[in-house]
């Protein structure tokens, strides 16, 4: 789910080879290549915002300005960071790409390394949409007319590798240690902000990168970022906390209460038959309809009532959509985030989980426990 951001990142995310070996990126632009075969090289695109395709590719994440990643076919590649050359030595950690330069004066640059590459060919487009007017109209006039690629890119995002896989592990650890660190405070009778901040206090022990939390005031009905400090404990608390961790985002909605309310328990019961449902073959929007016939007599939270979940990983919204309107089909090597919400006017309440895709089965990575079953 898509929610408000910081202005600037400042999480730990450098490069770590052991982690995520060079070799992971070789495979994903050889991978790119067979999609894009007359492709002479790409030119990626990412902001603080929108860079989970300049992530995959690269490693980097732009903490504050833009980045633009031009990979050649054969040969190294380069990366364009914006921030002048004062900002080139803390950008250098964050990326195995060795040639590093400041992003100015990008149309000369890029019409130069497109004449450079070999065969005489054009390269694609990564990530365009999310480019600046100016900046896309710089690099239209440097190459000419290119062929866009993002979606092609993101269908490579979906099937996650096993180092992947692992990480999102990690990451889901630290959800649940959020999850645990709230209601440990909540219980206490402590202000709703506090309770909150405690959860993000002990993200940020586990070095998370990034942190995002939504949360209620009104039993559930709605969310709502920090705004002022609320000292009044809330019971229950309807919560939500999306986690970045080594690069990979994992998110979560639970009820934080002394003990399970009717809409809590109706939502963690369908959602374990959402779960069940998951399998590599099915499609989405099958998955998406029997969760609305399961909230039967009661209606869907407005928040989950027309998207039900998504593929989650480099960025927090991938394919596939959870969704009645869903083309996409569940295919081994997705990450979901699965949601459940329902309403019936005084009682609201969203839970999920965090689902891998397995070629046989699927794998529950973490869940919304039932308040009062910690």
């Amino acid at each position: 789910m898509l929610t408000m951001q910081p202005t600037l990142l400042v999480g730990p995310s450098d490069w770590d080879d052991g982690r995520m070996p060079r070799a992971e990126f070789l495979a994903r632009t050889a991978a790119l290549w067979r999609n894009a075969p007359a492709a002479a090289g790409a030119i990626v695109f990412g902001d603080r915002a929108q860079h989970g395709e300049l992530a995959y590719l690269t490693h980097f994440t732009p903490k504050l300005e833009a980045a633009l990643a031009l990979i050649p076919r054969v040969g190294a590649p380069q990366l364009l960071v914006g921030g002048g050359a004062n900002m080139l030595p803390a950008a250098k950690p964050l990326t195995f790409v060795e040639n590093l330069r400041p992003l100015r004066d990008a149309g000369r640059t890029v019409a130069q390394w497109t004449r450079e590459q070999s065969g005489g060919g054009r390269p694609v487009l990564i990530g365009g949409t999310f480019m600046s007017y100016a900046l896309r109209r710089e690099i239209d006039a440097a190459t000419g007319p290119i062929a866009d690629k993002t979606t092609e890119l993101r269908a490579l995002m979906r099937r996650k590798s096993a180092r992947e896989l692992n990480h999102i592990r990690v990451a889901c650890v630290t959800l649940g240690g959020m999850m645990d660190a709230m209601r440990e405070t909540q219980g206490g009778g402590t202000g709703a902000t506090a309770t909150v901040l405690f959860g993000e206090s002990a993200a940020h022990k586990h070095r998370a990168q990034d942190v995002r939390i939504l949360f209620s005031l009104d039993g559930g009905r709605t969310l709502q970022p920090f705004e002022t400090p609320v000292e009044r404990a809330v019971d229950p608390l309807q919560v939500y906390v999306a986690v970045r961790q080594f690069g990979y985002w994992v998110e979560g909605f639970a009820v934080i209460a002394s003990s399970p309310t009717p809409g809590v328990q109706v939502a963690t019961a369908i959602l374990r038959q959402a779960v069940e449902m998951v399998q590599p073959g099915r499609r989405c929007d099958e998955v998406a309809r029997c969760i609305a016939e399961l909230i039967g007599p009661l209606d869907p939270h407005p928040i989950t009532a027309q998207v039900q979940g998504n593929g989650i990983g480099l960025a927090l919204e991938e394919r596939p959509l959870i969704s009645a309107t869903s083309e996409d089909t569940l295919e081994a090597g997705d990450i979901l985030s699965l949601r459940v919400g329902v309403s019936d006017g005084r009682d609201h309440a969203i839970v999920s989980a965090m689902v891998a895709v397995h070629a046989d089965d699927a794998e529950v990575l973490w869940s919304a426990p039932l308040p009062g079953t910690y």
